[in-house]
């Protein structure tokens, strides 16, 4: 495997975003990563990546990985402010555009999106907003319920009350400020907070607390981004996923009754994460990528 080429890929909205390519010879098949939101990062976490890249190149499928706009906390790019603190789901619109347009001027062909954590969420919301888009299969790796998250840790009452709030500091136009409250351990904006915690947001799209405590919080129909996916999907969960509630196996085979027709893989022994399972995880991945239609 050849070593990575820093890249740079451009969106239609005006940003520069930092990226990795590990190129396959002669490929025209390349394979994009999104990663999680909160400090992540494709740079600090490329030990982990070259287990994909590897495998993927070996079956001659290019990776490209790439900050997206909501990596870091906070960042200025194009003398604005982004980072997890101010990102808005929707906006991966964007930035996964910006890449296919990347490859698509290198010479790739076929497109596979790689979601890990929220970058998961993101490919549904991808789907929901341009269902007719360029790329020919998604994986889905370990997508999550933010909302759930945040409402189990701070409770009904603060988490009612700090989405109120929310909402009334974007109608006065301070969107952009730092809710103080949830300093040093959360660093949001008002308007990131909403986006991340609205349950009738664009980022539920996987409210597996509700479903599996019955407890109302959105009045949409449930998993309706993810049910509305219709192209080949792989979806890969660990055994120990930390945030599945406890029941990850209720959680997967909750998302096989919405689509059964999609793929899915528990992974023994696998956190969120799957720290120490990469190399299962890359041969799932591309075992599938070669076999699926």
């Amino acid at each position: 495997m050849n070593a990575p080429k820093l890249v740079q890929i451009t969106t239609d909205d005006g940003l520069t975003l930092p990226g990795m390519l590990y190129e396959s010879e002669n490929s025209q098949k390349a394979a994009i990563y999104l990663h999680g939101n909160e400090s992540s990062s494709v740079f600090y976490s490329d030990d982990i990546r070259e287990e994909q890249a590897h495998a993927l190149n070996d079956k001659g499928i290019s990776y490209l990985l790439f900050n997206n706009r909501g990596a870091h906390y906070i960042k200025n790019l194009a003398s604005k402010r982004f980072g997890m603190a101010y990102e808005k789901i929707k906006d991966c619109v964007h930035d996964i555009d910006g890449a296919v347009h990347f490859l698509e001027e290198k010479g790739y062909t076929e497109f596979y999106l790689v979601g890990e954590s929220t970058g998961a969420n993101k490919i549904c919301v991808y789907h929901h907003y341009k269902p007719q888009n360029k790329v020919a299969k998604y994986i889905l790796l370990a997508g999550g319920d933010d909302v759930g998250i945040y409402y189990t840790a701070f409770g009904k009452e603060k988490f009612e009350r700090l989405l109120q709030e929310a909402k009334e500091k974007i109608a006065q136009g301070k969107s952009d400020n730092i809710i103080c409250e949830l300093l040093p351990n959360e660093i949001f904006s008002y308007g990131s907070f909403y986006d991340i915690a609205n349950p009738d947001g664009d980022y539920n799209v996987f409210p597996f607390l509700e479903t599996i405590q019955s407890i109302k919080l959105s009045s949409q129909k449930l998993f309706r981004y993810f049910t509305s996916v219709n192209k080949p999907t792989l979806v890969v969960y660990g055994e120990k996923d930390q945030y599945c509630y406890g029941d990850v196996p209720g959680v997967v085979n909750l998302l096989r009754k919405l689509k059964p027709e999609f793929e899915y893989h528990l992974i023994p022994e696998a956190d969120h994460f799957f720290s120490k399972q990469q190399k299962e995880l890359s041969e799932i991945m591309v075992n599938w990528l070669m076999k699926s239609t």
